[in-house]
């Protein structure tokens, strides 16, 4: 049966009747457009249905970020009930002694989606469109592999850019002379302690790091760091492609704009539900950051697991990242990296800018 404003209305009145939790929760409110967004909603961030014709309701946070498109009638009642009881687990958890509104926001969500319907508590546990997903508790530090670098990185700390390669026989070293290495250091095998050796005394570090850039291994990825690369240089897809890459992903901040990207290419194409640009500040604890069901599902459910899992983190950057390395396997040396042991090169020309 086509969904239609007067059916959705009912069957919320009639979930709401039989829970006292959504007692005095309304249906969020429901338009033919987008457009109407701000008229209806005010300030961008809560939820708002368009439903067309043809009965398909689309969920919008604001008036250009669509977050699901469904003709069933179950999961919009369950993305609205999401959406009551985030805005009363909110309330709940900033009063709780002892505890605060990090450690307890999804775990309370959780279990008033329990109370609500099991399988919804369930599918929300799962950070995914269903309740099918499941996966074993982390049991390890989540600041280990990836997570560690998350806080200092916000400040461009050790760099700008973080990017990732993955693929058959990919070499590290052809990667970076690829972006404008220096061939001579590359093949040197040279640190970076190396490089800051010969700086002038006096020089801050971080003035000459922007002319150099580290590189290595971890894992099953091929990792380059740096702040800028000389014009003309980088890696075009299709050259990637020539060396065997067959996924890349790129985190990029701007600590000047508070932005912070993230982008997942596989076999050449960008991984976006076409939504072009992915801001990492999207990501608000206990609302999966992208597309309901789309391409990028597999890290709503891996944040969902971090959020889960690790309570006691309180960035937001800690546990998108720690997702990151649960579903993707980054990985990034920490103690390389701290003690300058890590891989790197100067970039071969010496028109690199300073972003």
């Amino acid at each position: 049966m086509q969904m239609t404003e007067d059916s959705l209305r009912r069957a919320w009145h009639q979930l709401a009747a039989g829970s006292d939790l959504l007692d005095d929760a309304m249906l969020p409110a429901i338009g033919t457009s987008r457009d109407q967004y701000e008229r209806l909603m005010g300030d961008p961030g809560g939820l708002f249905l368009v439903l067309d014709a043809e009965g398909t309701v689309r969920g919008y946070r604001s008036p250009y970020q669509e977050i699901f498109a469904t003709q069933d009638l179950d999961e919009v009642l369950y993305l609205a009930a999401e959406e009551a009881v985030r805005h009363l687990a909110e309330y709940i958890a900033a009063r709780s002694p002892g505890h605060g509104p990090v450690s307890n926001l999804v775990t309370g969500q959780t279990q008033m989606l329990d109370r609500i319907k099991p399988v919804w508590g369930r599918r929300f546990r799962s950070g995914g469109m269903d309740a099918t997903q499941s996966a074993q508790p982390c049991g390890r530090d989540p600041l280990e592999r990836l997570a560690w670098v998350a806080h200092t990185w916000r400040d461009q700390d050790p760099y700008t850019h973080l990017e990732f390669f993955r693929g058959e026989g990919i070499s590290a070293e052809r990667i970076a002379l690829l972006y404008g290495a220096d061939p001579e250091q590359t093949a040197a095998g040279t640190r970076l302690s190396d490089l800051r050796s010969t700086d002038d005394p006096g020089r801050d570090h971080w003035e000459s790091d922007w002319e150099t850039f580290s590189f290595g291994q971890a894992g099953d990825w091929v990792f380059l760091m740096y702040h800028d690369t000389p014009s003309g240089t980088g890696g075009d897809s299709a050259a990637l492609t020539r060396l065997g890459v067959a996924e890349t992903v790129r985190l990029s901040a701007c600590a000047a704009k508070a932005v912070y990207t993230f982008a997942y290419t596989r076999d050449g194409r960008l991984v976006d539900d076409g939504r072009g640009g992915l801001e990492l500040i999207w990501y608000d604890r206990g609302r999966t950051p992208y597309y309901r069901g789309g391409r990028l599902d597999f890290l709503n459910q891996a944040i969902r697991r971090a959020e889960l899992d690790h309570p006691e983190l309180t960035s937001t950057f800690a546990l998108y990242f720690h997702a990151l390395d649960d579903a993707l396997g980054l990985q990034l040396p920490q103690r390389d990296i701290q003690e300058g042991t890590v891989r790197a090169a100067r970039w071969a020309r010496g028109d690199a800018g300073r972003g």
